[in-house]
C-alpha cells in the first residue's frame, strides 16, 4: 500500500484494514471565500501603502510609521501568508479511510490526530472542485466568518478531507461503509 495507508497502520484496532489513503492537494489551494478576501486583501494593501506613503512624505510622528508598519503585516499576512501556511498545513496532512472510521492525521507544529467512527457520522457532504478533486466535510460546518478557517481551510475546526483526488469515489466509499455500520 502507499506511503500515506503505513502510518495509520499502528492506528488501527482489530479486524480494522484501511480501504483509502490519501493526501489533499499540494500547493496554493484557493477556495470560494477568495472572491472576496483576495479584492479584500487588495484593498486592505492599498490603503495601507497611501497610509504610509501620506505618513513618510508629510514627517508624521514615528507612532503612525508603526501603525501603519502593523497594518502593511496584516495586510502581506491576508494577502500572501495564508496561502503559505494552509499549503505548510496541508503538507503535512495525510487521511485514511478503515472499516470503522475516517482518520485524519496533521503532523508538525499544527499536529493533532482525528479519528471519526463512521457510524457516528452526523453528516457527510461533498463539494467537488473539478478534476475528479473535492472535499468532504465530516460533519456540520461551523460559519467560516467568525473563524481562522476563513484564512486557512486546513485549520477550520470542522474535519474535513480537502481537495482530495477522486473525491466521489471516497465520498460513496464512507458512505457505503457508514451505512454499514448503522
Amino acid at each position: 500500500m502507499s506511503r500515506e495507508a503505513d502510518q495509520f497502520r499502528a492506528h488501527l484496532g482489530p479486524g480494522e484494514s484501511i480501504l483509502w489513503a490519501g493526501k489533499p492537494a499540494q500547493g496554493v489551494l484557493f477556495t470560494s471565500r477568495d472572491i472576496l478576501l483576495i479584492p479584500f486583501s487588495i484593498f486592505w494593501l492599498g490603503f495601507v501603502c497611501v497610509w504610509l506613503f501620506g505618513v513618510v512624505s508629510t514627517g508624521a510622528p514615528m507612532e503612525f510609521l508603526l501603525v501603519g508598519m502593523l497594518f502593511l503585516v496584516v495586510g502581506l499576512g491576508v494577502m500572501v501568508g495564508r496561502f503559505a501556511l494552509d499549503a505548510f498545513v496541508r503538507a503535512n496532512t495525510s487521511y485514511a479511510v478503515t472499516t470503522e472510521r475516517v482518520i485524519i492525521n496533521r503532523e508538525g507544529p499544527f499536529g493533532d490526530f482525528t479519528a471519526i467512527a463512521l457510524k457516528r457520522l452526523p453528516t457527510v457532504k461533498l463539494k467537488p472542485r473539478g478534476a475528479g478533486r473535492g472535499t468532504i466535510v465530516l460533519g456540520q460546518s461551523t460559519s467560516p466568518w467568525v473563524q481562522i478557517s476563513i484564512w486557512t481551510p486546513s485549520l477550520d475546526p470542522t474535519p474535513q478531507l480537502i481537495a482530495i483526488a477522486d473525491a466521489q469515489r471516497v465520498y460513496a466509499l464512507i458512505q457505503k461503509q457508514g451505512s454499514r455500520d448503522s
